[in-house]
């Protein structure tokens, strides 16, 4: 995945720290421009993203703690894995984030602690949601997306007078279950 640079566009859906409300929490409900999408795109490296949008709510989360908790939707194109046609998929994912103040900040290349919770995050002073709408959709992208009806074919390779081996007879017990077969036929 290329790590795209945010464009002033992407930088204007960070919810700064300073400005969330303490008491209520704050609510927000992002559609993400044509621009954020293709950025989108280019940094998923597939041909288009669209109808994305991301809504939850931040609340505080003890006394300098934020929880974040939302809805990231996008419809995402990808190139068939046997014929390369465009495979549209929709993308509905629930997000759910710590943001915490007083995090270890694990940068200078010490050992991250396998106990730590994966859904938390240090706390700076702005959240970027399109950072984290674009970490939902890549990690539910399909992994092998199939246009409807496409199949590999079957190809069999063996020499002269030799029978082909099918999928069938590299399974486990395929030759018993053939010998159990012939034994009901006698």
């Amino acid at each position: 995945m290329n790590s795209a640079t945010p464009s002033d566009d992407t930088k204007r859906h960070s919810l700064r720290v300073a400005d969330l409300r303490q008491s209520k929490g704050t609510h927000f409900d992002v559609r993400f421009s044509a621009g954020d999408q293709q950025s989108a795109a280019k940094t998923l490296e597939i041909p288009g993203v669209a109808k994305m949008r991301f809504s939850g709510r931040i609340a505080p989360l003890g006394s300098s703690d934020w929880e974040l908790r939302g809805t990231v939707g996008a419809t995402v194109t990808q190139p068939c894995v046997v014929t390369l046609v465009p495979v549209r998929t929709r993308i509905d994912e629930e997000v759910y984030r710590i943001f915490r103040r007083d995090m270890p900040d694990y940068e200078d290349g010490s050992v991250v602690e396998l106990n730590m919770d994966e859904n938390e995050e240090p706390l700076g002073t702005e959240i970027d949601l399109f950072a984290i709408a674009m970490e939902a959709i890549a990690l539910a992208l399909p992994p092998y997306p199939k246009a409807e009806g496409a199949e590999l074919e079957k190809t069999v390779f063996a020499g002269e007078d030799v029978t082909p081996m099918t999928d069938d007879d590299a399974k486990p017990f395929a030759s018993l279950a053939a010998l159990k077969d012939k034994l009901r036929e006698e």
